[in-house]
């Protein structure tokens, strides 16, 4: 019994070490189709996913290869004759060694050519436009139009504007015509209640009547006004059309609706999911489809249909993440069904399936497939943190800017105001300005309405 077992496993050893030397000698030819980001033609060279596998594979193995994009730009179907088309197809009538390919591990593939372990896991889900998917809205979906960030600068901007009305109407002489009893009027309570009246669009009186004073509220009124015109715009844009609200989470909401129009990839194990199965809303939708002939010739396509609104397309969950990574305006369904694999096909009965579905595993355990799938995949909205584009903070930059610069200018005049007002003092008192001045600033600032009172005083006197 013993020789007997040493002899197949040396024969197996030989046909291991023979199926290595083959593959290291011949070149295999590889079949592909083009699709981002599994395969790509930006450059010379093919560039993406599939490629970058492809790549630490023949490493792994040590066999060289050359890539062709599959001449039908089809995956791969049996037809009615029972031939098979695509990369499947090539594989089979021997055009083709290997297909590197987002090509899904189905029973009726396996059946005609080899299939190794699945190197991506995936699913079948719904891609579909944000406003159409219509989430339940939340309790504080009023502050969506504006980011974080600019509700933060709005709150610094309120209470500095504030603090600058306060302290001008301190420092004017313009401010102390008023009479006696209206001369602390604007203190800082006054103030904050001056510039919330404004940001509400209710005037909130009494009005400054210093140049500088005026200043502010000119700047303010403005800011206002275009930061509300901004928070109305963004917040009507989000918010979807009356035909939208359809609270589509998954295939039961899809079945049982007939606004939005839904269609797959024709041809697809996708479409052959539906049109296999026996849950009644699955096949509800497969007889949509058939009967609206809602399908697509290509994932492009269908991500196309999507953006433009009024379609929900259907297909590989990891696709339709990717999609949903390049266009912020797209949104993917959190129900995934039909959960498969994306394995690389051989011809059935070839001595690589084995070592390829090997290297497959080790690569996964050494996180490779995980770190590919983070490079391809990267996502442009992530930088994205609200829905309205108008509110970030980048888009209304300009018009702090503005309010930073109107608070400064009115600085500035009350400034040149009590200057004047000093020298013109001083020359009366016979004293130097600066003292004039330094004893002003020192008094105004420290008392506020003690120098308006002894200002009265005198007009009395006189």
């Amino acid at each position: 019994m013993r020789p007997v077992l040493l002899f197949i496993s040396h024969a197996s050893l030989l046909l291991l070490v023979s199926d290595i030397s083959m593959a290291g000698n011949k070149e295999l030819v590889v079949t592909t189709i083009k699709q981002d980001p599994y395969t790509m033609a930006k450059g010379a060279p093919l560039e993406g996913y599939c490629m970058d596998l492809l790549s630490e594979l023949a490493k792994k193995l040590g066999f060289r290869y050359k890539v062709h994009l599959v001449k039908d730009g089809a995956y791969g179907r049996m037809d009615d004759s029972g031939n098979w088309n695509g990369m499947i197809g090539e594989v089979t009538r021997g055009e083709a060694d290997l297909a590197v390919a987002p090509l899904t591990l189905t029973a009726a593939r396996e059946r005609v050519v080899g299939m190794t372990k699945p190197f991506m896991q995936t699913g079948i889900s719904i891609l579909l436009r944000k406003d159409s998917a219509s989430e339940e809205s939340g309790l504080f979906d009023f502050l969506s139009p504006f980011s974080t960030e600019t509700w933060v600068g709005l709150l610094i901007a309120y209470l500095l504007t504030a603090c600058c009305f306060c302290v001008v109407c301190r420092l004017s002489p313009g401010e102390s015509g008023q009479s006696e009893s209206e001369h602390n009027n604007f203190t800082l309570l006054h103030s904050l209640w001056y510039a919330a009246g404004a940001l509400s669009l209710q005037g909130a009186g009494p009005h400054p009547r210093s140049s500088s004073a005026r200043v502010i509220s000119c700047t303010w009124w403005l800011f206002t006004l275009v930061l509300l015109s901004c928070y109305f715009a963004n917040l009507s844009s989000t918010q979807p059309p009356e035909s939208a609200h359809l609270m589509i989470k998954g295939f039961e909401d899809l079945a049982n609706q007939d606004v939005i129009e839904y269609g797959t990839l024709a041809g697809s194990s996708t479409l052959a999911f539906f049109k296999n199965s026996n849950n009644p809303a699955y096949r509800r939708i497969y007889e949509h489809m058939e009967r609206r002939k809602s399908f697509v010739s290509s994932m492009d396509e269908g991500v196309q249909k999507a953006k433009d609104g009024n379609y929900a397309f259907i297909g590989e969950s990891v696709s339709l993440d990717l999609a949903v990574a390049r266009y912020c305006e797209l949104v993917r369904a959190h129900e995934v069904i039909g959960m498969r694999g994306y394995s690389i096909v051989t011809p059935l009965g070839s001595p690589m399936l084995k070592n390829l579905s090997v290297a497959v595993l080790q690569l996964s355990e050494a996180g490779e497939l995980a770190y590919l799938r983070s490079k391809w995949w990267a996502s442009s909205c992530m930088a994205d943190g609200g829905r309205g584009s108008g509110g970030k903070g980048h888009g209304l930059r300009g018009v702090f800017l503005l309010l930073a610069v109107g608070l400064g200018v009115a600085l500035l005049i009350a400034m040149l105001e009590l200057t004047v007002r000093s020298r013109n003092r001083a020359q009366e008192q016979r004293k130097s300005c600066c003292t004039v001045l330094s004893a002003e600033l020192s008094q105004r600032l420290r008392s506020g309405g003690a120098n308006r009172q002894e200002e009265s005083a005198e007009k009395s006197k006189a």
